[in-house]
Order: C-alpha cells, then sequence, then structure tokens
C-alpha cells in the first residue's frame, strides 16, 4: 500500500453509513463497477486510477486461464452526505475466505450478476449462505452493452434461482439500434413498457408488505399514485429485513445506471445501526451484554485482512463494531478458535499505529475510526487475520467466521541456501495474512506442506512467496506415506554374537509372529519358559524390534500391525547385553520379512462430500474412477444438497479439490478422516 495525503472522507454518524460488499462470480465485473461508483463520487479522477497510476482497488490479481481477482479490495468514499465504503471481493472459489470476510465487514451484499452469463451455480450457493445469517442482499445486472447481453433473461433467472423477494427495479431502454440508452426506473410511475404496470405493481406489493406504514399500504389500495420519495424509507427497511431483494441495472463503462445505484446505496441499504454486531464473548468464551453500534460502547474490532506492506509493514484492514478506535492507543489482540489451522490461541496487548482510510492501494490518515467504519492500522505486529481488538482492561473475542478445510498439499522446497534462511517468517506471514492456508510438516515424510484451498489458491500462495517476500520455492511430488506389514505367519530364530578382544556381545532370541489386525501397531509380549532371556533383557528386545519397525524393513516405510512373541532365546552370563539383545530383536524382525515378505498398505481417508443434487450423479462416477466406496449418501431437500460418503485412498485425493470444483462448477466441498490403511495395488507397491 502506498502513502497518500489527500483528504479522506469525514467519519460519520453510523446512520449515516453503508459498508457494502461487492458479491459474484469471477468475470461478472465487479472491480470494474466499484471503480465506476468511485469515479462517479469523485473519489478516483478516472476509472481504474488514482494520481499515482496505480490501480484504486487493492485486488491482486493472478494470471491463470484469465486474469481474474483473488484479494480483497476496499474504498471509501462519501455520496450525499453518506460514507461509503465498497468491499470488491473475489469471485474464484479458492478465494472464499477473502470474500467471508468481506461479508463479515458489510452491512449488505451487492450480488454483481454479468447480462452475458447470468447467474451461476456458485453464486446460488453463496445467496443462500448470505440468507442463512440474515444478510441483506441487493444484485446489480451489468455489462448490458456487451454482444449477447441478456438483460430481460438476466433478471428472470434472478427471481427463478435466487428465490422470493427479487423483484427487478428498472427496465432497460434500448435504441432502434440494441443499443443502451438509458433506464426505466419502476418506482415511478411513468414507465411505458407493456410489462411496466405489472413489474411495477409487483415491486411495490414486495416493498409495502415490510413496511410498517399502514396508511401506505391504503393509499396504495385506494389507488393513489406512489412515487419514488413514498416508497424509499420502506424500501430501505425492506432491505434491511434481509426479505426483499431489488435488482438494478448498470453499464459501468458508460456511467448508465451508476448514479441510481449510488442512490439506492445511501437511501435504500442499512446503516450500522440496522444489520448489528456479531455475537461476542469474553477471551475465555464467557458471556457478555450484547453490543450496539455506539462510538461511545466498549470497544470490539475485527481484523479482515491483513497485508505486509515493505514500507509500512503490517497492515491491518478492521472494521470496528463497537466504541471508537484511536491512534497511539493500547488495544488487546485475541486470536481464539483457529488452532486447528496453525494458529495458535493467542492474547496481547499492543499500541496501535496510524489509521488511515483505504482507497485501494492508498492510505489516508484518519484522527479516529468510530463504530461502523472501516480503516486500516498499521503496525500491530502480532495480529492476524480474524483476530479481535478490544480494550486491554476489558478484553473481548468475536468469534471467527466460517472458512473452508484447505484441501490441496503443495510440498515445498527452498530454491537456495538464503531462501531457506528466510522461508520460515514469510510463510509465517503467509499464515497470518491468509486463515485459510495451514501450514505442516509431515513427521512420517518429512515434507514441508502448505495446504490452500485450491490450485488458484496455491499458486497466488507461491507467487507471494516471490514478490511480497522475496523467497524463492520450489514444489515437489506430495508423497503419501505408505507403510507395510508381515504377509503371513513365521518362526525365526535372531543370533547377534560377536567375539573380540575383551567383552564380546551374545543375545538369541526366538520370536513367533503374524500379522494383527488393522490399527493395532506393534504388540509385543514373551512367552519365556526357564529363564533362557533374563528377564532384564525383555525390554531390550522389545525395544529393538520397535525401532526396527519404526526404520522399516526393505526402505523407509515403517512396519505396523504386526503381533510378535518372545518364546526362547540364549544369554551369556559375560557377553549378553542391553545393546545386544536390542540388535538380536531388530535382526529377528528383519528375518521375519525375509521369511514370509511383506505387504505394503496405503493410508485411507473417510470423505463427506457435499454438492448440489445435480451434481451427485457426476460425483459419485468420479469416485468410483478413485477406487473410492461409497458407503452411502443423505439428501437435503431444503437446501437443495446431498452429502455422499464414502471411502477413499489418500493418493487419490492429492488431485480431487480441482476435480470436484470442475465437476460442480463449484459448487462442492468435501472433509476428509483420516481411516487406516489397507494393502495398496501393484502399481504403488514399488520398493521405497
Amino acid at each position: 500500500m502506498a502513502k497518500d495525503t489527500g483528504t479522506a472522507p469525514a467519519p460519520r454518524p453510523a446512520a449515516q453509513v453503508r459498508n457494502l460488499a461487492l458479491v459474484g462470480h469471477a468475470g461478472a465485473g465487479k472491480t470494474t463497477l466499484a471503480e465506476a461508483l468511485l469515479v462517479a463520487t469523485g473519489a478516483l479522477p478516472r476509472a481504474g486510477r488514482v494520481e499515482d497510476g496505480t490501480t484504486c482497488l487493492d485486488t491482486e490479481e493472478v494470471e491463470t486461464r484469465q486474469q481474474r481477482s483473488v484479494s480483497l479490495g476496499v474504498a471509501t468514499t462519501e455520496h450525499a452526505g453518506h460514507r461509503v465504503t465498497l468491499l470488491d471481493t473475489p469471485g474464484s472459489p479458492d478465494f472464499v475466505g477473502e470474500l467471508r470476510a468481506g461479508l463479515r465487514a458489510a452491512d449488505a451484499a451487492l450480488f454483481v450478476v454479468s447480462a452475458v452469463n447470468g447467474v451461476d451455480a456458485a453464486t446460488v450457493q453463496l445467496w443462500e449462505e448470505c440468507a442463512a445469517v440474515g444478510m441483506p442482499r441487493a444484485v446489480v445486472i451489468t455489462q448490458l452493452d456487451r454482444a449477447r447481453a441478456d438483460v430481460e433473461e438476466a433478471v428472470r433467472s434472478c427471481r427463478r434461482l435466487l428465490g422470493e423477494g427479487v423483484y427487478p427495479v428498472h427496465l432497460v431502454d434500448r435504441g432502434a439500434d440494441g443499443s443502451v440508452q438509458g433506464l426505466v426506473s419502476l418506482l415511478e410511475p411513468d414507465a411505458a413498457a407493456p410489462e411496466a404496470d405489472r413489474l411495477r405493481s409487483e415491486l411495490i406489493e414486495g416493498i409495502i408488505g415490510e413496511s410498517e406504514d399502514e396508511a401506505l399500504m391504503e393509499r396504495y389500495l385506494a389507488g393513489d399514485q406512489l412515487v419514488q420519495a413514498d416508497l424509499i424509507a420502506d424500501l430501505e427497511t425492506a432491505v434491511a429485513r434481509a426479505h426483499f431483494h431489488p435488482v438494478l441495472c448498470a453499464a459501468p463503462l458508460t456511467g448508465v445506471g451508476i448514479p441510481d445505484l449510488l442512490e439506492l446505496i445511501v437511501a435504500g441499504f442499512p446503516s450500522p445501526l440496522e444489520h448489528g454486531c456479531p455475537p461476542v464473548t469474553t477471551v475465555d468464551d464467557g458471556p457478555v451484554p450484547s453490543l450496539s453500534c455506539d462510538p461511545e460502547g466498549p470497544l470490539v474490532a475485527e481484523v479482515v485482512k491483513t497485508t505486509t506492506d515493505p514500507y509500512v509493514g503490517r497492515v491491518s484492514l478492521v472494521r470496528v463494531f463497537s466504541g471508537t478506535m484511536r491512534p497511539d492507543v493500547p488495544v488487546h489482540v485475541s486470536g481464539h478458535g483457529m488452532s486447528d489451522r496453525g494458529h495458535p490461541d493467542h492474547d496481547v496487548d499492543e499500541r496501535i499505529g496510524v489509521l488511515s482510510s483505504p482507497l485501494g492501494t492508498s492510505l489516508r490518515p484518519v484522527a479516529s475510526c468510530p463504530a461502523g467504519d472501516i480503516c486500516a492500522v498499521a503496525r500491530l505486529t502480532t495480529a492476524e487475520t480474524g483476530d479481535t481488538l478490544s480494550a486491554p482492561e476489558d478484553p473481548r473475542l468475536v468469534p471467527p467466521w466460517d472458512l473452508p478445510t484447505p484441501q490441496l498439499p503443495v510440498a515445498l522446497e527452498a530454491a537456495s541456501r538464503s531462501d531457506e534462511d528466510r522461508l520460515a517468517t514469510a510463510l509465517a506471514r503467509l499464515v497470518a495474512e491468509d486463515p485459510t492456508v495451514r501450514l505442516d510438516r509431515r513427521p512420517d515424510t518429512g515434507q514441508l506442506l502448505l495446504w490452500c484451498v485450491g490450485e488458484a489458491h496455491a499458486e497466488v500462495l507461491l507467487e507471494r512467496l516471490r514478490t511480497r517476500h522475496g523467497v524463492s520455492v520450489t514444489t515437489v511430488p506430495v508423497r503419501v506415506p505408505m507403510v507395510e506389514t508381515l504377509a503371513g505367519p513365521a518362526r525365526v530364530t535372531g543370533r547377534h554374537v560377536k567375539q573380540s578382544g575383551g567383552h564380546g556381545q551374545y543375545a538369541v532370541v526366538v520370536i513367533e509372529a503374524e500379522p494383527g489386525p488393522p490399527g493395532s501397531g506393534i504388540v509385543f509380549e514373551q512367552r519365556i519358559v526357564g529363564g533362557t532371556v533374563p528377564g532384564q533383557f525383555h525390554g531390550s528386545v522389545e525395544k529393538g524390534i520397535r525401532a526396527q519397525a519404526e526404520r522399516g524393513i526393505t526402505g523407509d516405510r515403517p512396519l505396523v500391525d504386526v503381533h510378535l512373541t518372545l518364546v526362547d532365546g540364549k544369554a551369556h552370563s559375560v557377553d549378553s547385553s542391553d545393546a545386544a539383545f536390542q540388535a538380536a530383536g531388530a535382526l529377528a524382525l528383519r528375518e521375519l520379512a525375509a521369511a514370509v515378505g511383506t505387504r505394503v498398505l496405503e493410508p485411507w481417508c473417510e470423505v463427506e462430500v457435499v454438492v448440489p443434487g445435480e451434481y451427485v450423479g457426476a460425483v459419485m462416477s468420479d469416485l468410483s474412477g478413485r477406487r473410492a466406496r461409497v458407503t452411502g449418501s443423505v439428501a437435503d431437500p431444503l437446501r437443495d444438497r446431498t452429502t455422499v460418503r464414502a471411502e477413499v485412498p489418500e493418493v487419490e485425493l492429492l488431485s480431487y479439490p480441482g476435480v470436484l470444483r470442475s465437476v460442480t462448477h463449484g459448487t462442492g466441498s468435501f472433509s476428509r478422516t483420516p481411516l487406516g490403511y489397507e494393502p495398496a495395488p501393484a502399481n504403488l507397491a514399488v520398493p521405497a
């Protein structure tokens, strides 16, 4: 982020604040729309550029199959006496963590739908997620002037796929050549299109249905001509209750519809006062009184995005829910509930640095950030995305938002010795910035794994390591840990007898062994009769066997699930020792493997795949090609979701996140639980 000496919009009372998340699939035109709104309000001199020529929204992009934004972009502007903050969320399913952070910071969601491509399945799924938490929503149809644009069909698909309460507010006025000339507002009674009367009646009845003004309904039923001024207050109430969802139209490149959208944002969208605050507890998960959006209340704020700037240092984007944040004041930083993702619980007091109002890549200093507002905070050295900021004398905790579990492992190695020295610090910063990332060094393979949501997510993280943190890494194939077990029962003698100058080494053991049940591990017992192996050496034999089993027999694959019994042996009064019997036990295990051979086992996982009903067949077909055993499925007709349960070899899951996304058009998700080991096919059972 660049420092900017420009003037930031002045703090406003919460009633005059609008925090809006722009949501939609990649390519729908969210960033172009956000820039058009900023140009219209004077925050930008021209679309996409500030004075130093940088892009207006810090929506980092990645070149994959197409150019797409992959991070949350934020810009604050003013319109009609209101402070408006736009949160431009990424459209790719790989970056749902940034998207949900934007929703957490916003008070309403504006779904951006392309007039060319319409509503996709991922947009429907996200709409349902917002509905489940009561997020106020509206829709804007963009790209009206593109080839193959069909605004009417896009509106119909919104009403058909997004459910009840979706009402168009505009009709498109086209010239004789089909070009977009302007919009016709259904909130005014002069719309002349054939379907205007019907759509206007439905719109007004939808607004009045949420109204608390009985006189308005009586006027409508009496035949009075209601105009926009009569309806706008009730429109805001209807949107704030999350039961009414207006559909607008806009062509950002020509400016058509942008003034109408701005008017609806300030007059029809809820303020922080209406949207309320998330649940809050003490840091020990104790109850606290419910919060209101009060600048004089106790300080409670949340870090919704973290970036590391080479000039400014760590910058935290913060939404203030209660109280007022001021520069150079101590705050308590709390992070709880994400230890399973590699983010240990932490509580620490810090002094915050400069507060700024964000305009994409630029920061404009502000004197304070009251409840309902969003600001950037410099130099919070321990704060991570998802952490809560509160008063040190009264620490609070906002539970973290729901995030997907990363299921795509990427094995990393430093490209050089100098990169290796910096890698740990760079990875720690990545994890602090992105709570959907998990870092793991597997003890069974020794590989350093960066767990990502998908392939595009992994690509962006590797690029950030290189460009933002100056660390180059190479990716290597992920190793799935194989193990071995004995192929059958056997009885062998392990002899460790050596004679040299001085004391020699003497230990003889007779071991009976057989494969054990799955998951039983190494089970050792003794049935020595007559003291042929003294009792003090029984533990030595077991220690040697277990050490050899951990090292493996035919390579670096551990030996597991074997039941071994020490039945006989010999000892020498002088030359027998703990070390000798350890060596004899290890040798006996190698002899057992040589006598009956070993079987290679591979890890399996229990998997739950959640998909819309229409994709169940495709998912099951794909699983069958992965050697999976489908164990059942449960349908949820109300949500149109089906959970498919299956048992799948772990090696078959290495590429599964991308395949599932492709098969379900970005709407599927899955979780896994280790299940145990089973015999591997011949092509995998090669020497380690």
